[in-house]
């Protein structure tokens, strides 16, 4: 039963750490897109970058609960 827990729990990982990219890419790589392509027309609103920085802070708690998820594989 350990191997089968301890794929489980790698998986349930993998699983945060893609939310985590999927975070990045909907907060950071899609607004520097965006405004690069002049859809922003360049103006950078406050909005925009909290929103960036919320999307980043989302990214760094789903990557560090998949290392805290990593800690439970046993032995």
């Amino acid at each position: 039963m350990t191997l089968v827990h301890n794929e489980r729990t790698k998986l349930l990982a993998n699983a945060l750490d893609r939310a985590s990219t999927a975070c990045i890419a909907a907060g950071l790589i899609a607004p520097v897109v965006s405004a690069v392509n002049g859809a922003a027309a360049l103006q950078v609103s406050w909005i925009a970058i909290l929103s960036s920085i919320i999307w980043l802070f989302a990214a760094f708690t789903l990557h560090m609960a998949a290392r805290h998820v990593l800690g439970r594989l046993k032995l």
